[in-house]
């Protein structure tokens, strides 16, 4: 007879919305079992533009719940984790003949009013000739809108639900496939397979939740068998990331003549990010890439804006994703909802099934409460909702106190300069302690590998946030990617195969 436990839940997909949906159902006394098939925020979640934010312009297609819900998770999340989520304020340039200044206002408004704002401040309008605002800028624009959003770290929002995740019970493996699901009677068995190692097994839960993200209705054909799904619509995003264009701490919001609208926003210190694209997306989401036209579309778009402008040669680095959005039959692609809907299948004595379609990282809490809803209705209450208040690892700090955190980690550890202390505070906040341990120098961390990472910092993501590869650590656990060279990028996958050969079930 097996004697392999059931867990309660089985997760698939370590985006955002499944590391969410997994942290919060454990937090209520479920027994949870999640599988992501490459690394953790490897999709997706790790391709946004980095915003928590209301989506301003979806109130032009009279989104107003999401919106509603949206700004009111703005602060929720800031207040959450601290040292990955900060406010940013947002100048929006009046351009004559797009939309009118009356409408601009309107929405704002809005976006002021029905969202619970507490801390953020308050829309106000900018005069461009002597704001500083407007110095990058070309002389035309001489009025301005400034309103509050917030900045993400994306890939280490999921990182750090998993963690959570974990820490309180649930069982997280990456790189770990699911085969095929079939439901015997009441239950789901699911056969994983390790893709490191080719290893197979099987895992039994009561209840199993589809939030595989672009993937989601190729789970349905492939692994569940159920042919012929169209659930979404993938639309491709993609963004470039040059060199620092301004000096201003504020992101800007550029409206194009298309109708739609692209960022530039301050990142990693040193560099501009500029995006995202909306394109219909017909291939495999593994091999999403920008594409020229879409390099073309950027560069076209922010040096309609800057005085200085955006070419090609400016770009470090691209980078795109698949948004796989509820198909609602929209005619374009940026019109579609960015709405999350949850479908159930199954019940009544038949195995239950839970897919989530569509969503955005802002409103990823509030969609893992709304599944646990459905949860509860196949397998009982539990816990109560508790996601509201419950700082995620390292962000048990006030909201406003990221300076002064950053004081108490150079107090605690004197050797450390002042942009590494701010680093390691933005990347772990309270953790960055238990990174750092009894180290009294910089060559009590081992060896740096280049652009003060630092073999401590590898050796801590390896052993607590799943990291295996070169890429894991660089472009979605740290992005010091960006500073690393050809050679820098072999010596640390070289150490990381030697690592990874002992922790790849790290950090369970």
């Amino acid at each position: 007879m097996d004697a392999s436990p059931i867990h309660d839940i089985f997760v698939i997909g370590g985006g955002i919305n499944g590391c969410g949906i997994a942290r919060d159902a454990v937090g209520r006394g479920f027994s949870v079992y999640l599988a992501e098939m490459n690394d953790l925020a490897s999709g997706t979640s790790s391709g946004s533009t980095k915003l928590i934010h209301g989506g301003l312009r979806y109130l032009e297609f009279y989104e107003f719940r999401l919106v509603r819900e949206a700004l009111m998770e703005r602060e929720v999340l800031w207040k959450n984790a601290p040292h990955i989520i900060w406010p940013m304020r947002f100048v929006l340039p009046y351009a004559k003949g797009l939309r009118p200044a009356w409408l601009i206002r309107l929405g704002l408004f809005l976006y002021d009013h029905i969202g619970g704002r507490k801390l953020l401040p308050a829309t106000k309008t900018l005069d461009m000739a002597t704001d500083p605002a407007g110095k990058p800028l070309k002389p035309l624009f001489r009025k301005a809108f400034e309103y509050s959003d917030g900045w993400v770290n994306d890939a280490r929002l999921v990182a750090l639900n998993a963690r959570d995740a974990a820490d309180r019970g649930a069982v997280i493996r990456t790189r770990t496939k699911v085969v095929s699901a079939r439901r015997e009677s009441a239950l789901w068995t699911i056969k994983i397979q390790n893709v490191l190692t080719g290893e197979t097994e099987e895992v039994r839960a009561r209840l199993l939740v589809n939030a595989a993200g672009p993937w989601v209705d190729q789970v349905l054909a492939k692994s569940v068998g159920q042919n012929d799904v169209h659930n979404v619509r993938l639309v491709q995003g993609s963004h470039i990331v040059i060199g620092k264009k301004f000096n201003d701490p504020r992101a800007y919001f550029f409206q194009n003549k298309d109708g739609r609208i692209i960022f530039a926003i301050p990142y990693e210190e040193e560099f501009t990010l500029i995006g995202t694209t909306d394109r219909d997306f017909p291939g495999d989401p593994h091999e999403v890439k920008i594409s020229d036209a879409e390099i073309d579309y950027l560069c076209a778009a922010a040096s309609e804006y800057f005085a200085q402008p955006v070419k090609r040669s400016d770009i470090v680095w691209t980078y795109s994703a698949v948004r796989p959005l509820y198909d609602d039959g929209a005619s374009k692609a940026q019109e579609a909802t960015r709405d999350y809907v949850l479908k159930a299948d199954g019940g009544e004595g038949a195995a239950p099934l839970l897919n989530a379609f569509g969503g955005k990282i802002t409103t990823f809490r509030r969609l893992a409460e709304s599944m646990l809803e459905k949860i509860e209705g196949f397998l009982g209450k539990r816990g109560k909702p508790w996601t509201a208040n419950a700082p995620l690892p390292g962000g048990d700090f006030p909201a406003t106190g990221f300076d002064a955190q950053v004081s108490r980690l150079k107090n605690a550890y004197p050797f450390l300069d002042q942009r590494l202390a701010r680093r390691l505070t933005r990347l772990y906040g309270t953790c960055a302690e238990k990174l750092l341990g009894l180290a009294k120098s910089n060559a009590d961390l081992g060896r740096n590998f280049g652009a003060d990472l630092y073999e401590a910092e590898v050796r801590y993501l390896v052993e607590n946030e799943w990291a295996i590869t070169a890429e894991d650590v660089l472009w979605r656990r740290t992005k010091r990617g960006l500073h690393f060279s050809r050679e820098q990028t072999a010596a640390l996958e070289e150490f990381m195969r030697g690592l990874s050969s002992r922790h790849v079930a790290a950090a369970e």
